[in-house]
């Protein structure tokens, strides 16, 4: 009888050994939806492939030890020569190198890149969301680089390269390469143009020194950087190479790495540039003007992002509830806890649809989904990062005590879910870019709501939702302290929008009363009763 108080018992499995990407309807649906037919088949098994190598045990590991082994700044060698090299675990360049490999960052590549490229990106979050920094900047940095032919020709083949080519030598000797950014300075945060970094225009054209010290630079091992300093006519955007073409070591002085909340396993550091060597990318004085493109496509990744996050814990919860019992019965089962699983599953189902929807209209590329996008991009990050946090944490109290202990996997996620709405421009940047785009762009506003339009007649409650935001728009008196509410509005209606012309009834129907028909609770698990809850709830199961 020894050991028998030990005796294992209503423990849910492993959720592993299961394919991310094909268990997840809501993105499926997604990319059948934005694809073109002929596309449709070759991603989900491009898409599915990844998807079982994201549930697999063994990335689990890698992630799990990538997050509990950070990286660690190294800025001398044992002669005391400056290196300012960064150690990773021998996991994360296995993860790294998974996440180029499956095209993170050749979305530019290949018709539908942009809506393959964010189901992989959502699909990869679940996995290790630190390795998702360098592929997102990566990605994102191409539109900027084409401002300058010469120096897409030079840099782009190896940006959106499906190899993962480690180690600081000059580009041309590299099959592939990844890119950071260093835009925030102390003094200034998002504010950019409060920057004091100095360019000093030397001798070859468009070449220039740069002096000053940059308070966050991500992915400090990268191959190059897009940077921004005050140059002669202003602010100015600049490409920084970590390697010479004479293979000598750029001034690249990295002073302390980041000790972070969440993102542990991604290195994020204090820079400093004395005497560096910089390429100016774009017109002098124009640096935001050169960037803008960039940080779109960052700002759709942390939506994409947050979405993964909500997916995964989503799945968590739901698949724990699935095997706990409890009070006589599975926790599934009982009518409370349902209630709260269809919540998160609802708010994760429409995070996931909104994020995909961007995607497609950068693939797109007209005028009238770069319309759309001034306004939706903005909103979306601003509100689908806002709920992951508390999606998150919602989701680990559905483990009870299991959750809050690191070995279910739940704190990595929760320490990650605020990070989306912090990175390329917080909450408030978020909002006054939403009304930037009203006060400037008035063809934003009519494609905006051509898109919602689409789905007018369908619910009465987005009905009533449009006609609010409509309402509010037309009285702009205090319009400034009131952009959080109305960037709130903005998302949440074409969320509506979205879910009542794509997703089951049961979910748009869920939604639109609880967001936007005013039968919901401010926490989650206040749905209306009279819901097919158990339908919701299914729809989001992982089915392992």
């Amino acid at each position: 009888m020894a050991g028998s108080t030990h005796t294992v018992t209503n423990q849910p499995p492993e959720l592993s050994g299961y394919d991310v990407y094909g268990a997840d309807r809501a993105l499926v649906c997604a990319v059948e939806r934005h694809l073109d037919p002929a596309l449709v088949k070759e991603a989900h098994s491009e898409l599915s492939g990844l998807g079982r190598a994201a549930g697999s045990e063994q990335l689990r590991e890698w992630a799990v030890q990538a997050d509990g082994h950070p990286p660690r700044l190294r800025t001398h060698d044992r002669f005391g020569h400056r290196v300012d090299e960064v150690d990773f675990h021998p996991a994360w360049h296995r993860l790294l190198g998974k996440g180029v490999g499956a095209g993170l960052t050749a979305a530019w590549t290949r018709p539908g890149g942009q809506v393959r490229r964010a189901a992989a990106f959502v699909v990869w979050t679940q996995v290790e969301a630190g390795t998702c920094c360098p592929l997102s900047m990566t990605h994102a940095a191409v539109p900027a680089l084409r401002t300058d032919p010469e120096l897409a020709a030079e840099w782009e083949p190896r940006l959106t390269s499906v190899v993962y080519d480690r180690g600081l030598r000059p580009a041309r000797l590299k099959a592939g390469a990844l890119f950071g950014m260093a835009m925030t300075e102390k003094q200034g945060g998002s504010d950019v143009r409060a920057n004091t970094t100095r360019a000093v225009p030397l001798a070859e054209a468009g070449t220039y020194a740069l002096t000053g010290h940059k308070w966050f630079c991500s992915a400090p091992m990268s191959d190059g950087f897009l940077v921004l300093a005050q140059a002669p006519e202003g602010l100015t955007c600049f490409l920084v190479p970590r390697v010479l073409q004479d293979d000598s070591r750029n001034v690249f002085r990295l002073q302390r790495l980041k000790d972070k909340l969440g993102n542990r396993s991604n290195a994020s550091a204090e820079v400093e540039f004395d005497g560096t060597w910089a390429r100016r990318v774009g017109e002098e004085g124009r640096g935001v003007r050169t960037i803008i493109d960039m940080v779109a496509a960052t700002r759709v990744d942390c939506v994409l992002g947050s979405a993964g996050l909500m997916r995964q814990a989503v799945a968590q919860a739901v698949h724990h509830c699935t095997y706990r019992e409890a009070f006589g019965g599975r926790l599934v089962d009982k009518p409370l806890m349902r209630n709260v699983l269809a919540d998160l599953a609802v708010e994760s189902e429409a995070a996931t649809t909104l994020g995909l929807r961007l995607a497609a209209a950068c693939d797109d590329g007209g005028e009238q989904e770069r319309a759309f996008l001034r306004i939706a991009v903005p909103a979306a990050k601003y509100w689908v990062t806002k709920r992951c946090a508390p999606l998150v944490v919602e989701a680990a109290e559905c483990l009870g005590g299991n959750g809050y202990v690191e070995e279910s996997g739940m704190p990595r996620l929760v320490r990650e879910s605020p990070l989306n709405s912090v990175w390329e421009g917080a909450g408030n940047v978020q909002a006054l870019d939403v009304l930037r785009a009203l006060q400037r762009e008035p063809g934003a506003l009519d494609a905006y709501l051509r898109e919602v339009g689409r789905a007018r007649g369908a619910d009465h409650r987005l009905d009533g939702a449009i006609r609010g935001l409509l309402t509010e728009l037309a009285d702009l008196r205090g319009v400034e302290a009131r952009a959080r509410r109305l960037a709130e509005r903005f998302a949440l209606v074409l969320q509506g929008a979205l879910l009542v012309r794509f997703a089951p009834p049961e979910v748009a129907d869920a939604f639109c009363a609880s967001r936007l028909g005013g039968d919901g609770g401010a926490a989650f698990g206040t749905l209306p009763h009279t819901l097919p809850l158990a339908a919701l709830v299914e729809r989001a199961a992982p089915g392992v």
